[in-house]
């Protein structure tokens, strides 16, 4: 591995902003047996100044499909309630792997999902922050913990992943209130696979007085369902014939829709068929693949009544009989601090029809082209009956999609040109909180013979990635929260295919930042590195 010590600046640079390695080297021509150690542009967790305790609850090497166990304790020093609960995985990798994926269970309440770097021969190590705060009521009794690494070692696969995990849990104080979160933290009961499909039950308090859900979900699994953004209709000959690739991940309760959302275009560290591409940072959200959420509290009127009631997870796109979605639900419920029994109804239901064109060219062999147009939209409403009186929620979600994927004959040169936006605002009496997402995918690979290695193919990926959103909460005429993050990537990498390792000559230059704005803050950080060396950091706020 390679790590690099930030020397001491004047004062007029930290002015600037800029943060320079010290006595840096140029970088190499082209990528060797190592590269730097992989990092983000994202911040870290903010965190309180009071002190904390430390409770390690994964220490393994992932060599095989075994998932490691063991049991959380919560730390007797630090008694909760708790100020911030922080997840910190430290990982390690050497010799020759692919990306794999992985995700953690407390509980039986999905955490934390993540993806792994693909190491260099000399080896590398990683990070990764998460804030755990909102699963505090979870954490506040032990719990089996569960995490799930599929890896594979034999003489060609070398490298096992060494992973640290420790949650660090740090007490209330002065400036540090607790973190304010749902009372209890489910998971869904009795679930089974149908396909894309996972289908479970949950049975909710019975003074449940709001619901939200998330689904930490991926296509992933190693097929087609992995590049879900890039699927085409078989009558075009394309080497992923999932049909149009339009994804969608609904929520349906008791066979209603609850919830619609777009899944995120997730590109792991092998992906698109460049791993030089993410040496040393990789792609937006790899190592920290954050849940969807949806806003269920219209329906929670119908849910106390001390019932098991069915909440299907469907992955609308995905081509009848298709497997190939990772999906991990979980239920964060408030509940009244008085009453024993709210009740509710939904007073208001509208759930648009998907509307969907594609406009495909092509067959086997020939050059062809996938143009998708997709929208869709839901508007609901509902009311709980609350020791606080009555609570009305309204939930509105749109979502649209629009994609141009064309490839030449061959797919000897494959481009995308794809955006994704999900709109969701929820309506609590005076109160208005939105969420804009804003995704975009634009580039091409190229593979073509090679001109200098006999048997080999050069192949060049160039790719611009965005993953923006902007949140904001109001109450009446008064702007509570306006928060706008943007991270992006931008990156060229080449190497040649099918010949020995050392004969690649891969090069790649990339530049990942990472900016928020809102109320009160700035945040600004840049990255730059050439054939996995880092040649910039700099910060602007």
């Amino acid at each position: 591995m390679r790590t690099r010590p930030v020397a001491l600046v004047s004062l007029s640079v930290l002015l600037l902003g800029w943060l320079t390695p010290a006595a840096a080297a140029p970088p190499p021509s082209e990528f060797g047996t190592d590269y730097d150690d992989p990092r983000t542009p994202a911040p870290a967790v903010t965190v309180p100044h009071t002190r904390h305790c430390s409770v390690e609850i994964v220490r393994n090497g992932f060599k095989n499909f075994d998932p490691y166990q063991s049991t959380y304790t919560p730390p007797a020093a630090c008694r909760g309630p708790w100020s911030k609960v922080v997840l910190r995985m430290e990982g390690s990798v050497k010799g020759v792997q692919y990306d794999r994926l992985g995700h953690i269970t407390i509980g039986g309440v999905g955490i934390f999902r993540t993806s792994t770097p693909e190491p260099s021969t000399d080896g590398i190590s990683w990070k990764v922050e998460k804030d755990l705060s909102s699963y505090s009521p979870l954490l506040r009794s032990p719990q089996p913990v569960v995490m799930e690494l599929g890896n594979v070692v034999d003489d060609t696969y070398t490298g096992v992943l060494d992973i640290v995990v420790t949650l660090d849990f740090y007490v209330t104080g002065f400036g540090a209130p607790a973190a304010r979160t749902a009372n209890a933290v489910l998971p869904l009961q009795d679930q089974t696979r149908e396909d894309s499909d996972l289908v479970g039950t949950a049975t909710l308090p019975r003074n449940t007085s709001r619901l939200l859900g998330e689904i930490y979900v991926t296509g992933s699994g190693g097929g087609c369902e992995e590049f879900w953004d890039t699927s085409a209709p078989a009558s075009t000959g394309y080497s992923c014939p999932d049909g149009s690739p339009y994804r969608e991940v609904e929520v349906l309760i008791d066979g209603k829709v609850a919830g619609i959302a777009l899944p995120y275009p997730y590109i792991y560290t092998g992906g698109w068929s460049n791993p030089y591409s993410w040496r040393p940072s990789p792609a937006p959200r790899a190592f920290d693949i954050k849940p969807l959420t949806y806003d269920l509290t219209p329906f929670v009127g119908q849910l106390t009544d001390g019932k098991a009631h069915e909440y299907r997870i469907h992955v609308v796109g995905v081509p009848a009989g298709q497997s190939g979605w990772f999906t991990v639900p979980n239920l964060h419920v408030w509940t009244d601090p008085i009453l024993k029994q709210t009740r509710g109804g939904i007073t208001s239901y509208s759930v648009a029809p998907l509307t969907k064109s594609d406009e495909v060219t092509g067959s086997s062999g020939t050059a062809g082209s996938v143009l998708t147009k997709a929208s869709r939209s839901l508007k609901l409403s509902g009311y709980v009956d609350t020791s606080a009186g009555r609570i009305r929620t309204t939930v509105e979600r749109s979502l649209t999609n629009s994609s141009d994927h064309t490839w030449e004959a061959g797919e000897t040169r494959d481009t995308l040109d794809a955006s994704w936006k999900d709109v969701s605002t929820v309506t609590t009496g005076a109160k208005v909180e939105r969420a804009e997402l804003n995704y975009s995918k634009n580039g091409y690979i190229s593979f073509l013979p090679s001109a200098t290695a006999p048997g080999g193919y050069d192949v060049i990926t160039d790719l611009e990635l965005a993953d923006k959103s902007h949140t904001s909460t109001r109450l009446g005429g008064l702007t509570l929260a306006d928060r706008r993050t943007e991270e992006t990537y931008d990156g060229r990498a080449t190497w040649i295919y099918n010949v020995p390792r050392d004969q690649r000559h891969a090069t790649g230059t990339q530049t990942v930042r990472y900016r928020t704005t809102g109320t009160g803050s700035c945040y600004d950080h840049t990255l730059t590195a050439v054939n996995g060396t880092y040649t910039k950091d700099y910060y602007r706020c």
